[in-house]
């Protein structure tokens, strides 16, 4: 039932979020198979212009879904971005980039962000040799990350790191440990969101 909820929030905003990790580079991703059909009785016909509302509205909840965040987490980076200098938008998702469970995922040491909040939860990953149980720990410079004993042992874990396990270039990866060289670049942040339009949601 996860799963199908997970498909068809990729579905809804009509691209791969990347959710469910092995299956979305599988030929069993719905998007591969049927297209990216909204879901419901009548996807096939919501094909009609988006008001500007409705665009800024669709790009919030695509960044909510992509990270993993609820609204009053997203509204809470977003008020510490702009009480920060720098540009607000790229701010926001540079927040949202080196939490915890996106920096483990971003390390390649798990399919999907989903899977990284559940290692963390239980306890299965460490941050500078200590245990964390928080996904939306902002990781800084330096800081080492690790996957425990029994998180190796996986097979999920074993699989994906055969198959594919990337590391972004802001980080670096020996095995199961990972560390923070650099902050990210904004082309090197997630690209399938226009965080301009998100920052006019809540500007109104």
């Amino acid at each position: 039932m996860l799963q199908d909820k997970k498909c068809r929030q990729c579905r809804r905003e009509g691209e791969k979020l990347f959710l469910k990790g092995t299956r979305c580079h599988s030929p069993k991703c719905p998007i591969e198979k049927k297209g990216a059909v909204p879901p419901g009785d009548h996807g096939l016909y919501s094909g009609r212009r988006l008001s500007e509302y409705g665009q800024q509205l669709r790009e919030k909840q695509k960044l909510k879904r992509t990270f993993g965040v609820n609204e009053k987490q997203l509204k809470n980076y977003l008020q510490q971005a702009e009480q920060e200098d720098g540009n607000t938008s790229e701010l926001l998702i540079r927040y949202l980039e080196t939490r915890l469970d996106n920096v483990l995922y971003r390390l390649g040491l798990v399919p999907s962000r989903a899977t990284a909040k559940q290692l963390i939860n239980h306890g299965h990953v460490l941050v500078n040799g200590q245990k964390l149980t928080a996904s939306s720990y902002q990781v800084q410079l330096d800081d080492e990350i690790q996957l425990g004993g029994k998180a190796q042992e996986m097979t999920k874990i074993k699989e994906w790191l055969e198959r594919e396990g990337k590391t972004a270039q802001w980080l670096q990866r020996k095995g199961f440990i990972g560390k923070v060289k650099r902050q990210p670049e904004r082309e090197e942040m997630v690209t399938n969101i226009d965080e301009s339009l998100i920052i006019e949601y809540y500007s109104r």
